[in-house]
């Protein structure tokens, strides 16, 4: 007998869609199973103030209603949710205008050079204060890429640094201000937000919860499992996995897709980002099932996130089964190029089949 699961639609509370030609793919594979989306703004040049976030809105939309392959249901109410990328530069007056839209939902921290396009991240982070105190009164969340940079620090250690010598005090200081730590890939980063107050949250990507370094190091470099921040010890994905299925409110889905053109990833580059808009669902299904907590999905998918941003829950279903599908080798994109998703090639237990 086929085991059917019935979810309100979820959202994805940390997604790169790109920009320009991109946006032909990456919008088309978020709104076939997401209804809101958290879009990041390190574009090139990022997404600074209300009037750029808006545009880059309107050019998300434009490539959503240009999609002859989506069903009309979808594009009335797929809603990408903006973000503003915070510099050196950024003003208590941009937090204001930003709160203005209803369309810009947070601002995110990218310490300067940590991941893709970070170049004009904080340099200062605790020299921010008068925006801090702006976002603080207007209930607009901080989204925190949590490393260190600094070249000395182990690469596996960034994170539990970045809590130790940054987050502590950005809290410490601002004890009112809405924080998620994004992504987080360590029991110290899991831990941590569970110390915390309800105003503290995290998002946890699928594969933090699939997989561990051994799956990207052992029996050779896989680039399409390297991601920032890099997946850490199995301990570390065990501990990810307890709390993302525990039902606590304070964690939910945020995928961290992140397309990079197959030739890129496959490089010397080796670009950091694993790309799973499309095939999302079915491998968080995939965790949470390894550890017989399928009941546990739908909240962490579908509630919990809507309800630290203030927002209202999905009115619609997405229905997954379990059967099998092999995920693509590769999509076009960009063009004349091709896209690498991961675990392409690959065989997942689940699938989505409608909404």
């Amino acid at each position: 007998m086929t085991t059917i699961l019935t979810l309100i639609q979820p959202d994805d509370w940390h997604i790169h869609l790109r920009d320009g030609e991109a946006l032909a793919t990456t919008v088309r594979h978020a709104a076939t199973s997401f209804n809101r989306v958290i879009c990041m703004p390190n574009l090139v040049p990022p997404v600074k103030t209300a009037n750029q976030a808006i545009a880059y809105r309107e050019r998300i939309l434009k490539a959503l209603l240009k999609d002859s392959d989506l069903p009309a249901t979808r594009k009335d109410s797929f809603d990408p949710r903006m973000v503003l990328y915070l510099t050196d530069q950024t003003t208590a007056k941009d937090i204001d205008d930003a709160a203005q839209t209803g369309i810009v939902s947070a601002v995110k921290l990218y310490p300067a050079g940590a991941t893709t396009n970070s170049a004009d991240g904080v340099t200062d982070i605790l020299a921010r204060a008068s925006v801090f105190e702006a976002m603080q009164k207007h209930g607009m969340p901080l989204l925190v890429h949590g490393e260190v940079t600094h070249s000395e620090i182990d690469i596996f250690d960034r994170e539990k640094r970045f809590l130790d010598d940054v987050l502590n005090k950005i809290i410490t200081q601002f004890p009112h201000l809405k924080i998620v730590m994004e992504h987080i890939t360590t029991a110290d980063a899991a831990d941590f937000c569970l110390a915390q107050g309800n105003h503290i949250a995290a998002t946890i990507t699928p594969q933090h919860l699939l997989f561990n370094r051994n799956h990207l190091l052992v029996g050779g470099i896989k680039p399409h499992y390297y991601c920032l921040p890099i997946l850490k010890r199995a301990a570390h994905q065990k501990r990810l996995l307890e709390v993302a299925t525990s039902g606590n409110p304070k964690f939910f889905l945020g995928t961290d897709s992140a397309p990079h053109a197959t030739h890129t990833k496959e490089s010397s580059c080796g670009c950091a980002g694993c790309y799973s808009a499309l095939h999302a669902l079915p491998l968080y299904a995939m965790a949470f099932e390894s550890v017989n907590a399928l009941d546990k999905l739908e909240n962490f998918a579908s509630r919990y996130g809507a309800q630290f941003y203030g927002l209202a829950i999905n009115t619609t279903q997405i229905t997954l089964i379990k059967e099998p599908q092999t995920v693509p080798d590769s999509f076009d994109y960009l063009g004349d190029k091709t896209l690498t998703p991961l675990l392409a090639g690959e065989v997942l237990p689940w699938q989505v089949v409608g909404i």
